[in-house]
């Protein structure tokens, strides 16, 4: 569980204290989940977007030297791209870390015969499952499906994941599972979004990084942070976390984001006085 300061108010004092000293830091990588964290969930995926205040800070964020700006997210790549409106020098990890692109050194995807045999036959089991659901829907990925019930009544959501997880386990006992919000996903790779931020770090060679996110499989990401070396991980919303610290909502972390890129820019400009 977190490890936070008694009241809202020392929590955002310490909030506040981790970012200033975050905004000091050598070489800065943000990593940082989409939906929930920069952008408000929306009914139909493709059209959600970073909360307008959220993007403008990032893109103070990417023009300051030694300072990166990455996405994290479990969309496949390619709806990432989309609602990131990311360019063709963008950090991104898709598929909780089974798709990289880091810019135009972009690693592709390479499917074994296995898995895409796998694959084939899972997407048709859990195609049955969302077929005789009314409201569900199931997500193509490139390693793997989501079944989302967001659409479905609360009540049902237990039945749904049940069945979900009974289809699949009948196509193969080796798949990476994750339940979401709203979603289980079941892919043919073990990737995770820690692997993710590992492999960022690396490309960056940050000195710290900061990893927000609102769901259970941005975990893996706040498991792998190093507070002692100037990390600062931020669970947005609810439940049980990994992270030092805790916001409300996307609003919350477009505020924090305008303040560190201040913050930034004001060290920025000191060390070139």
């Amino acid at each position: 569980m977190t490890q936070t300061p008694a009241t809202p108010s020392d929590q955002a004092v310490a909030l506040a204290g981790a970012v200033r000293r975050l905004a000091e830091t050598d070489r800065l990588l943000l990593a940082l989940d989409f939906d929930g964290t920069l952008a408000p969930f929306v009914d139909v995926p493709r059209g959600a977007r970073a909360l307008p205040e959220s993007k403008a800070a990032l893109d103070r964020l990417e023009k300051l030297p030694r300072t990166w700006v990455a996405y994290v997210s479990g969309r496949p790549l390619e709806s990432l791209e989309t609602v990131t409106e990311a360019d063709e020098d963008a950090l991104l990890i898709g598929s909780h870390g089974g798709e990289i692109r880091f810019g135009r050194d972009g690693v592709s995807l390479d499917l074994s015969d296995d898995e895409r045999r796998t694959l084939e036959r899972l997407g048709e089991v859990l195609g049955e499952v969302v077929d005789s659901v009314p409201g569900l829907k199931l997500e193509v990925k490139p390693v793997g499906f989501g079944v989302h019930y967001r659409l479905v009544a609360a009540e049902r959501g237990p039945e749904v994941v049940a069945r979900a997880r009974e289809a699949a386990a009948a196509v193969s006992d080796g798949l990476t599972i994750r339940d979401g919000k709203d979603i289980i996903e079941f892919s043919v790779r073990g990737a995770n979004k820690g692997d993710g931020v590992e492999r960022l770090r690396e490309y960056t060679h940050a000195t710290a990084v900061l990893f927000a996110g609102d769901d259970v499989t941005d975990e893996d990401g706040f498991a792998v942070l190093h507070p002692e070396r100037g990390d600062v991980g931020i669970k947005v919303g609810t439940g049980e976390t990994a992270a030092q610290y805790r916001v409300a909502d996307e609003r919350a972390i477009a505020t924090l984001l305008g303040l560190l890129a201040q913050a930034r820019e004001a060290h920025t400009n000191s060390s070139t006085d």
